[in-house]
């Protein structure tokens, strides 16, 4: 028997989703944004950088749970 949990395909197009307007509606943003070129460009790898270390530090938990879970099974046996 598996406890492993399941998104559902709405979560996941939901997910996506909120991803895909979150991202857009920054991009613009950045792109009306009234300054230097310079700075617009700033601000645009900022958010990439930060959107990486965000996938990066949910894997790293996903990744530590995940083996926390494993070791728990093996101590019990099963």
């Amino acid at each position: 028997m598996s406890d492993k949990q399941q998104n559902t395909a709405a979560f996941y197009g939901q997910a996506v989703a909120s991803f895909a307007v979150a991202m857009a509606a920054t991009a613009i943003g950045i792109y009306q944004l009234d300054a230097d070129p310079w700075v617009r460009a700033f601000l645009a790898i900022a958010v990439l950088y930060l959107v990486t270390s965000a996938f990066t530090l949910a894997k790293v938990i996903r990744d530590r749970q995940e083996g926390a879970r494993v070791v728990h099974h093996s101590q019990r046996g099963l």
